[in-house]
């Protein structure tokens, strides 16, 4: 089968950073599906993991965790699916990526694409998806719809989301803005991105190139309750700390490149909650089929037009020269939503 691996780690720029290889058809045995993948998109962890991770010695790595695509076999303890149909999936950064004509993958993390989309734009949701998800109702403890005051007078929640224009945030303010009856504030910088997150439902977009905390005061807003740092969290967490009202939540996923000094969090009661989306397949978690029960309401959510998909651009078909390309706008941090690529 065709895909595209790396057999060092290296600089997108390097001619063998990514490469078109030929690889054996995998077999379904367990719980696994095998999915004849139709389409993938980028994240900035397949950057991330081509830059450092050595694939064992001869092996090439193969990279992708964002598919849609077609059941084709299915092991003999899958229950859920069955030849023909349609899914969309993240799958599991322990186990070889989308970028391959076949993939493998525990049904468990799967689910049934939306119907409404074509399989480029349905292939931009899933890991952003089931991050942004987790992030709201399983790290934050959001209840989806909740309402927006408590019976105890609670004051409305105000949510900061750092980044809000890439490809997470792309779609945690949209499940913020519909799911929640919070105040939802993103971050952007440039004229297009601030312009993308407010048409993506944000109450309020300031820009995290300047001091945020003035900002927010002309806004009437004197602080939140809830930040969720998706990226340069290392940089803003002294900004971060301070907007943020005592007893509040500070989520985060990326990988600070400075050590955060956790001790400014205390003097407000401030919690600190990572969000890594591959843990529960990592771990074989007891709830991990909880991912195929939020892949399947986001779809549900798609088709009755409630969320609408995030992707900023098509690369094209899945080689190794339009998936440098893609690996190269993310690493530019120029990336608006996320990056398709479609066939092989």
């Amino acid at each position: 089968m065709k895909a595209v691996g790396y057999l060092e780690p290296q600089a997108i720029d390097q001619d063998t950073a990514l490469m078109d290889i030929e690889l054996d058809k995998p077999t379904a045995t367990g719980r696994d599906l095998l999915v004849k993948v139709r389409a993938v998109s980028v994240n900035p962890v397949d950057t991330k993991i081509r830059r450092s991770a050595k694939p064992d010695d001869g092996q090439a790595k193969v990279l992708g965790w964002d598919a849609v695509g077609e059941v084709v076999a299915t092991g003999d303890q899958a229950q859920w699916f069955n030849v023909g149909d349609k899914v969309w999936y993240a799958g599991d950064i322990t186990r070889a990526g989308s970028n391959a004509e076949y993939q493998l993958v525990d049904e468990r993390i799967v689910a049934a694409k939306p119907q409404s989309l074509s399989d480029a734009d349905a292939a931009a949701l899933p890991l952003t998806g089931i991050t942004a998800w987790e992030l709201l109702f399983d790290r934050l403890d959001f209840t989806p719809r909740e309402s927006s005051e408590s019976e105890t007078g609670k004051p409305q929640a105000r949510i900061l989301i750092i980044g809000a224009a890439g490809g997470v945030g792309s779609i945690l303010t949209q499940l913020a803005a519909k799911l929640t009856n919070t105040v939802v504030i993103g971050t952007a910088s440039r004229e297009q991105t601030q312009k993308w997150v407010k048409n993506l439902g944000a109450d309020h977009v300031i820009n995290h190139h300047q001091p945020m905390q003035p900002q927010l005061a002309e806004l009437g807003i004197e602080s939140v309750s809830h930040v969720i740092s998706l990226t340069h969290t290392d940089q803003h967490f002294d900004q971060l700390v301070e907007v943020l009202a005592p007893q509040g939540k500070l989520a985060l996923i990326d990988d600070p490149a400075q050590p955060l000094d956790v001790m400014k969090l205390k003097r407000k009661s401030l919690s600190l909650h990572w969000e890594l989306m591959f843990t529960r397949a990592m771990f074989n978690t007891w709830d991990m089929a909880k991912q195929h029960e939020l892949l399947t309401q986001i779809a549900q959510m798609i088709d009755d037009g409630t969320l609408k998909t995030t992707v900023g651009e098509h690369f094209g078909t899945i080689n190794a020269a339009n998936l440098k390309r893609a690996h190269a706008h993310i690493e530019s941090n120029q990336a608006v939503g996320k990056i398709v690529l479609e066939g092989f």
